[in-house]
């Protein structure tokens, strides 16, 4: 028996590249396979056992990327953390998955070593530097032979548990199987054209879906190599462009890109591809890199708990606004909200999809899981959206009230619970208004006490040791009382209509 997803992804020639650093370090396939192996002698020796969850909330490099590829190979569940999260959302994450081990970085040692004290099962903390090259878990592999016997996983076993927002309650672990990663990544290899010969450049974090799995998965099946780049920051992404085939991004990258003179057809002439995902990409924006570089976007559409569902082509009509018809072996279809229902074309309605990209359930949470998934196999996403005449699929909103800002989900639920904790504040409401560089910008409406005193500024200064900097507002607006319908619900719908030109697009 194989270990269905590691072995597919380290199957190409050893002496390959596998990426390059911006510092000009060169890994090859063979260097990513030897550290795979002394990373997994290092994890059994803490205490990993096949099933069992590691938890990483460490900065990109390649060793990091390396260390989600050792946790598959040992056989053990990955579980990346934002590296923006504060220690009482770690905590939570720590509590609920109840992992293993937690790697962090070393000036976080002390921090991670009371959560882990607090969490049940004894987790083990280990540390790997933003250099990737310091910390005890690379101490610890140092000058160990390669050799590891990797642990056989199936299908149906488990390769990574990634927490995702929801509009009540707490971070839900989306468990994520062998075949659902595998299937979806082989899948979109060959619908995107990639082959040995791409170089994707790789500005996007890894802990996050679209540059964990969509990104190096693929490039990973393909043979193919990467240009990894710490961060997105404009001028390095330009001068690593012409060595590009293929980009992935979030609009923010986009909207960033158009202000900057040398995006151009010279600078993009050696591209084959720009994708875009995470969060929907303005019709503006695809028109100005298109004027600008020659380039249609190819926008598509997927979930923490799915992968990609659909897609625009990658010959053929691509689209502005949409995100094209669904993938091949997903089925997806647009039902009635309250009844569940499934809807002509042309209706707007919720998108529910199927198929091996389906995730297994939500970690510990059955009763969310039977909700959320249909005896018949389908996922209600909780996406709003309309399926034309021409196949393609088009989001028109969120049942949910998701907030997607720079690609990150924020769930309101969350944000105003650390709102109305604040002494002064007597309630809040938190929407996503449209914003020229997010894609949406978190906006929280709050209503206070008169004598309290509090001021924008106040409250957001108050939240940084709350959330997370992309789940914090961008703007506070103070109001004098939140509109609401006859059973008491705000209405949130009105908040943004009323507001929506806040932030001035």
């Amino acid at each position: 028996m194989t270990n269905l997803l590691f072995d597919a992804l380290t199957a190409t020639a050893p002496e390959r590249l596998w990426l390059e650093t911006q510092d000009g370090r060169r890994l090859s396939y063979g260097d990513l396979y030897a550290l795979t192996g002394q990373l997994g002698q290092v994890l059994v020796e803490a205490g990993v056992t096949p099933g069992d969850r590691v938890a990483s909330n460490v900065e990109k490099s390649p060793e990091a990327l390396a260390l989600y590829l050792a946790v598959v190979r040992a056989g053990a569940v990955y579980l990346p953390l934002n590296t923006a999260y504060t220690a009482a959302e770690l905590g939570y994450f720590l509590g609920d998955a109840d992992p293993a081990v937690f790697v962090t970085d070393p000036s976080r040692a002390v921090e991670a070593e009371a959560l882990a004290a607090v969490a049940q099962g004894g987790c083990r903390v280990m540390t790997l530097g933003v250099d990737g090259r310091s910390g005890s878990l690379l101490a610890a592999a140092a000058g160990r032979a390669p050799d590891f016997a990797t642990v056989p996983r199936g299908p149906d076993d488990l390769a990574a548990i990634l927490y995702t927002s929801g509009t009540t309650g707490r971070s839900k672990g989306a468990m994520l199987s062998h075949r659902n990663l595998l299937s979806n990544s082989l899948l979109l290899k060959t619908f995107w054209g990639f082959t040995a010969d791409d170089v994707l450049l790789h500005a996007l974090p890894i802990y996050h879906t679209h540059g964990l799995f969509v990104a190096s998965n693929i490039v990973a099946l393909a043979g193919g190599s990467m240009i990894f780049l710490p961060r997105f920051d404009a001028p390095a992404v330009l001068d690593a462009l012409p060595r590009a085939t293929v980009m992935m991004g979030v609009p923010t990258f986009y909207t960033r890109l158009v202000r900057e003179p040398r995006f151009d057809r010279e600078t993009t002439g050696h591209l084959r591809l720009m994708i875009s995902g995470s969060a929907p990409l303005l019709a503006q924006t695809h028109a100005e890199v298109e004027a600008l570089t020659g380039h249609r976007v190819l926008e598509r559409y997927g979930m923490t708990e799915t992968n990609m569902n659909t897609s625009n082509p990658l010959e053929g009509a691509r689209i502005a606004g949409t995100v094209g018809p669904p993938l091949p072996g997903v089925d997806l279809r647009i039902t009635d909200p309250e009844t569940g229902a499934v809807l002509p074309v042309g209706e707007i309605g919720m998108i529910e999809v199927r198929g091996q990209n389906v995730f297994r359930g939500y970690w510990r949470q059955p009763e969310k899981t039977a909700a959320e998934i249909r005896a018949d196999g389908f996922f209600i996403t909780g996406d709003l959206g309309v399926i034309g005449e021409n196949g393609y699929v088009t989001i028109v909103g969120r049942g949910k009230d998701l907030i997607i800002t720079g690609g990150f989900n924020v769930y309101p639920k969350e944000v105003e619970a650390a709102i109305d904790a604040l002494p002064g504040v007597i309630e809040s409401a938190v929407i996503g208004l449209p914003h020229p560089d997010f894609g949406e910008g978190v906006t929280a409406v709050v209503v206070c006490e008169p004598e309290a005193g509090l001021s924008e500024k106040g409250i957001i200064t108050a939240l940084e040791s709350q959330l997370a900097a992309f789940k914090r507002p961008k703007r506070i607006l103070m109001v004098e009382f939140l509109p609401r319908n006859a059973m008491g619900k705000v209405q949130k719908a009105q908040l943004r209509d009323r507001h929506a030109r806040l932030f001035s697009l």
